[in-house]
């Protein structure tokens, strides 16, 4: 395929015209992303590492041959989906069971998949390397002398990992907005994502160059969205598409430093404005003498492990942050707007959930939803599409700030307990972000003490719908007639639980709930009534220390797993 390597005459029309926004892709252009020769031996030491922890004994042989074998299939899916118009890209959870582990034994892959997120972000650095590639300071400090905002469009599995590389070298503050494929549910060449940046940044796609690396999506991908320029800089993927493609880029240069004195000796095009940026916001029972010894306990975050008070001061705070990042993006957001969303987003947020936990199949609001269509309600298209693009970072952090969190007392003596016996306990928690669940419990020093962390916001579901146990169950290979289900709320936790066919729900008290609201939960006939009603995490230990005394004693499978434990 032949590239030029400067700009004709038309080309240069559109090179000498000054860009609104500059959007860049990550790898390729960014970065020069090389893979590592003992890159997937290591990941599969990782990963070995990570399921004997929790019980799992798959060798790292046998992890490195489905890594193989996945990521080449991995390699045909992304340019199979190179060639449809707007493809869709695959979430964390896909790419694990059905891609890196879809050949695994069904309770590892369910393991894999339960942290498939977190386990991408901590795989992708040991896979390849990274490198700054020549001239991307100076192009960036370019973009700020004049003005020009600066935003990332890229393919990802772990936008994560991408976020990370960025702050560890440097570059994030001269980023504007980030968008990755993993983050927003489409790829490149889908022309979404280059519009969505655009539209984030205050502008249009027909104002902005976007740079790439590759033809058959970066390219493509600009002329779609009918970009100003599409430019490209050259890797290792430019010269070898996987198959012909009709399109080519209106200049290609060996690295971004050759592109540095194009865009500084570029005019000002005053003939169109910037999109508008801000418009107001919307005003907007009593502990059985015997239970049987479980052979896996699950538990809700929320109220079990934990209690939260709500921190509003944290949350305005946040809310000014959101408004400067976008200022910083070419917007022009005020403090107290976003504030005033984010505020209003809360009672919203509860409408919402309360309006979708009558039926069978219980979905999760999605980052992209809850900023858009809750926080986003009544802002201006400008900022609804900064906040979709920013969405699962935001969802993070805030879920960070938003509430001062303090684990349980007991907690740690219950689990350190049921790690002796040989009980895997699981956490089966409807949260905005699981990711900064499992940071919480780790900086807590608890997270190596479950076998398997199930969040709503991961799965896509949300209790009372028993696909939440369901494959908190299938990760720890257990049957739920052998599970103990705790939770502090009747009608999302005991209802999922029932469902999923558990026969000991517990409610304990002093998380979400008032005494008098439990205590009528008692008195219930539906499947919302606990079975087992506590004062605290200290009476479920104890209630635990009974189950699996000597008067009774523990199954031959989990006398297995108390040897695995102690071993």
């Amino acid at each position: 395929m032949n590239f030029q390597t400067a700009p004709g005459a038309s080309a240069t029309r559109r090179l000498a015209r000054r860009p609104d926004a500059l959007l860049l892709d990550f790898g390729g252009v960014l970065f020069q992303t090389t893979k590592r020769p003992t890159g997937r031996r290591d990941a599969a030491e990782l990963l070995h590492a990570e399921l004997a922890a929790v019980g799992h004994d798959v060798s790292s042989a046998e992890l490195h041959r489905a890594l193989d074998a996945g990521l080449r299939a991995l390699k045909d899916w992304k340019n199979s989906a190179g060639r449809r118009r707007e493809p869709v890209e695959l979430a964390p959870r896909e790419i694990w069971t059905d891609f890196l582990a879809s050949d695994l034994p069904d309770a590892v892959r369910a393991t894999l998949a339960a942290d498939a997120a977190g386990l991408l972000d901590r795989i992708t650095p040991v896979l390849s390397d990274h490198e700054v590639r020549p001239g991307v300071v100076e192009l960036l400090e370019c973009a700020a002398e004049l003005s020009i905002p600066v935003g990332i469009v890229s393919n990802a599995h772990s936008g994560r990992a991408h976020r990370a590389l960025l702050e560890r070298h440097g570059l994030s503050s001269h980023i504007g907005v980030q968008i990755y494929s993993d983050e927003v549910g489409m790829r490149k060449p889908h022309p979404g994502m280059v519009q969505l940046a655009a539209t984030a940044l205050g502008t249009t796609a027909e104002r902005c160059w976007f740079v790439g690396d590759t033809v058959d999506r970066d390219v493509v991908a600009g002329r779609r969205a009918s970009v100003g320029a599409v430019v490209l800089t050259r890797s290792q993927h430019t010269d070898e598409p996987p198959y012909s493609v009709d399109a080519s880029a209106d200049a290609v240069f060996a690295t971004p430093l050759e592109l540095v004195p194009v865009l500084a000796a570029t005019v000002p095009d005053t003939t169109a404005e910037r999109l508008p940026s801000t418009t107001g916001g919307e005003s907007a029972v009593a502990v059985p003498a015997h239970v049987a010894a479980p052979r896996a306990i699950l538990l809700d975050h929320g109220g079990v492990i934990s209690t939260s008070v709500k921190d509003v001061a944290a949350q305005r705070r946040f809310g000014a942050d959101i408004a400067r990042r976008m200022r910083e993006a070419g917007l022009s957001t005020d403090d107290a707007v976003m504030t005033s969303a984010l505020e209003t987003a809360r009672f919203r947020h509860r409408q919402w959930k309360d309006g979708g936990e009558h039926s069978s199949r219980v979905l999760e609001i999605t980052p992209r939803e809850f900023w858009c269509e809750i926080v986003g309600a009544g802002l201006a298209a400008a900022e609804r599409a900064w906040l979709r693009a920013e969405a699962t970072e935001l969802s993070y952090h805030y879920a960070s700030v938003k509430s001062s969190t303090s684990i349980r007392p007991g907690v740690r003596d219950l689990l350190e307990r049921a790690r002796t016996a040989g009980i895997p306990v699981g956490i089966v928690s409807n949260t905005l972000s699981g990711r900064a669940v499992r940071r919480r419990l780790a900086d807590a020093d608890l997270g190596d003490l479950f076998a398997v962390q199930i969040y709503s916001d991961e799965l896509g579901r949300r209790k009372p719908d028993r696909a939440m146990p369901d494959e908190a169950i299938a990760a720890l290979g257990v049957h739920p007639e052998h599970c103990w289900f705790v939770g502090d709320k009747p009608d999302r936790d005991m209802v999922a639980a029932h469902a999923a066919g558990i026969p000991v729900a517990i409610l304990v008290r002093g998380g979400s709930l008032d005494d008098a609201t439990v205590d009528h939960a008692a008195t219930l006939d539906g499947p919302e009534r606990p079975d087992v009603v506590i004062d605290s995490i200290h009476e479920l230990d104890r209630l635990l220390c009974e189950a699996i005394s000597p008067g009774n004693p523990p199954s031959a499978d989990t006398r297995r797993r108390q040897e695995r434990a102690l071993s």
